[in-house]
């Protein structure tokens, strides 16, 4: 991974928009701090796309897009992404599956859920599930003691076990059922919202992130970008961003934002 502050000038020129994940990404500490809320702020009075990339559930999401500086966002790890139109005071929702395969869907997550707190009696339901619609956020770290890292895989394999998905942020490990992650969502959030063919144009679009949940943006976009606490997951990464801050979680974002910005003359 190469400093930020590396990336090269034209490249950051050329930058149309940024995705980005939330927690310890752009909150520090559970906190969304001034200085990251700023920084969000002025990429979007810069006129570039900003949309959150994040495993957080479709609840915090309908305030997250009605409410923030930015221009939509994608939620449970890539279950939907949520766009609210302003002018027309409209929420556009787009889910990966139909209702149908959600209500099927959280039945047979209840299953797992009990098969896991049964086994492993230090995670927990994270305290965000009553407003999810599609996925199962076991706690092994936010509102818990942090639980060893065999722990937290037999989180993981307890879900893969039965069928479903897997992935692991900074605070949770969330699971469901159906073929779809933050890439698949963000590629049909960018075409159905903006036009935008990612797989032609992913060049000019940066995606800054911290943990193995983001492996897939990681691996996608030439210019992705962790947060210096990327480095508490090195071992669980199968593919790491390009760059790092220096700074971790929001600082470090806001710290990439400087960079991003600085080329535009808005530094």
């Amino acid at each position: 991974m190469k400093p930020i502050a590396e990336l090269p000038e034209d490249v950051r020129a050329g930058i149309r928009g940024v995705f980005l994940d939330i927690d310890d990404t752009l909150t520090t500490d559970g906190h969304l701090t001034a200085e990251a809320y700023v920084a969000l702020e002025d990429l979007h009075e810069a006129g570039l796309i900003v949309a959150p990339i994040t495993g957080r559930p479709a609840g915090w999401c309908d305030h997250i897009a009605r409410m923030w500086p930015i221009d939509a966002v994608v939620g449970e790890n890539g279950a939907f992404f949520f766009r609210y139109d302003h002018q027309q005071r409209r929420m556009h929702r787009r889910y990966f599956l139909d209702q149908a395969e959600r209500r099927a869907n959280r039945d047979r997550l209840e299953s797992v859920k009990r098969l896991i707190l049964s086994q492993l009696p230090g995670a927990a339901v994270s305290a965000d599930q009553a407003y999810r619609e599609a996925d199962l956020a076991i706690d092994y770290c936010e509102d818990v003691a942090p639980l060893p890292d065999d722990d937290v895989q037999r989180i993981v394999n307890l879900f893969e076990e039965a069928g479903a998905s897997a992935k692991i942020s900074s605070i949770h490990v969330n699971g469901w059922f159906g073929a779809y992650d933050k890439l698949s969502m963000t590629r049909v959030m960018m075409r159905e919202c903006f036009s935008v063919d990612l797989d032609a144009s992913r060049d000019s679009f940066i995606f800054i992130g911290d943990s193995p949940n983001d492996v897939p943006m990681f691996a996608y976009f030439p210019h992705s970008v962790g947060v210096a606490n990327v480095a508490d997951f090195r071992t669980r990464l199968d593919s790491e961003p390009a760059y790092v801050a220096h700074a971790r979680s929001g600082a470090g974002f806001a710290e990439v934002v400087d960079v991003l910005l600085s080329r535009r003359g808005l530094r």
